[in-house]
């Protein structure tokens, strides 16, 4: 990403810290330099991400500190429909900046592609949920290889230094572009972003629309599996006796609870995993289709006593809706919510029944 477009993406940031470029700390005037510490004896650095940090500062100042260095290197996750819009009419679109439609809808109901070929934000490629999974896998939705990731989004015209942008055509405002937002992320890119309201918003606000399909160069992306977002069926069964990890579902309470029917599924009970806590991911939208304010989201978690100062895994159905609970928290400040990429679905068809809560009438999840 080049200078310009970095400060431009930085300028549409809503949570911008006070020590990212293009703030006026940025032009604060130089300060005197302190004259160099004594030298201390070697330490070996802390190993991992987990690690304890070494004997040093008060732990109130590592916390501090810990805490600007994740403002500086977080990028922004929400971008609006107006800086989306002025990008576009300034022509912004390009190898440094691409816009994804990546609205999916049950076999049945609405056809995706055929709606982004009707209209679609200008610019704007299709982003293939069914094309870009693991199409070998008996689970639904699960997450390509790192060469089957970078081949699709590099025939997208998307390269390791673009920002790209994710939204969907869902009546909620927002489904299924925070799954592209993480797969992204959990493919090691950082400059990417979900339209705040999706194309809904977009709609309703009256910016340009077009028929005519984007065909954008190809991109070289070297994609670079970050294993420490994802999660799989034996580290959430480990999980279920070493409580590292607090564990969140983000399905509508009945299906979480058992005492409503999963949704277009054949031989899948509802239910949820021993252990879990539920917040369903509908519950971070306003009704306009926005995501809810920091404040907002932080008091929810709050309500369902998730700490968001220790390990967290997001699970769902298919590990779609489970991006929102990773999403609401990296607006918190906490980037490293790791998603179970199989998630209920190959939960309910690997785990032992002990592992499955239910309040269906049989009993059974």
């Amino acid at each position: 990403m080049g200078p310009r477009t970095e400060e431009a993406f930085l300028r549409g940031s809503a949570h911008l810290s006070p020590c990212t470029p293009g703030c006026g700390a940025a032009n604060a005037p130089p300060r005197r330099v302190p004259a160099p510490p004594r030298p201390q004896p070697p330490r070996c650095p802390p190993q991992g991400p987990h690690a304890r940090l070494s004997p040093g500062p008060h732990p109130r100042q590592v916390t501090r500190r810990a805490g600007a260095m994740v403002r500086q290197v977080l990028y922004r996750a929400l971008v609006s429909t107006r800086w989306l819009a002025e990008s576009v009419r300034a022509g912004k679109l390009g190898p440094g900046l691409r816009v994804l439609d990546a609205s999916w809808y049950p076999p049945g109901t609405r056809d995706a592609r055929r709606e982004y070929l009707e209209r679609h934000v200008p610019g704007a490629s299709f982003f293939d949920m069914e094309e870009c999974r693991d199409r070998a896998s008996p689970y639904e939705m699960m997450l390509p290889s790192e060469a089957g990731f970078a081949d699709y989004v590099g025939r997208l015209g998307i390269g390791n230094d673009t920002h790209v942008v994710v939204y969907d055509g869902d009546d909620l405002g927002s489904f299924y572009a925070p799954r592209v937002w993480w797969m992204f992320r959990v493919f090691g890119h950082r400059t990417v972003s979900v339209l705040n309201g999706g194309f809904r918003n977009w709609l309703k606000e009256g910016h340009p629309v077009t028929s005519e399909p984007s065909r954008p160069e190809p991109a070289v992306f070297k994609a670079t599996l970050d294993r420490s977002l994802l999660k799989t069926y034996e580290q959430v069964l480990e999980n279920l006796e070493s409580k590292r990890f607090q564990l969140v579902d983000s399905r509508a309470q009945g299906r979480y609870l058992g005492t409503e029917p999963e949704p277009d599924a054949v031989g899948l009970d509802s239910g949820h995993i021993r252990g879990s806590l539920n917040m369903p991911f509908m519950d971070f939208l306003t009704e306009d289709g926005l995501e809810k304010s920091p404040e907002m989201i932080r008091a929810m978690f709050e309500a369902k006593k998730v700490d968001l100062a220790k390990p967290l895994i997001a699970t769902c159905r298919k590990g779609v809706t489970a991006c929102h609970i990773a999403l609401a928290a990296y607006l918190l400040g906490k980037p490293d919510v790791a998603v179970y990429d199989g998630s209920w679905f190959e939960w309910f068809h690997r785990a032992p029944p002990e592992t499955r809560v239910s309040q269906s009438k049989d009993g059974k999840a």
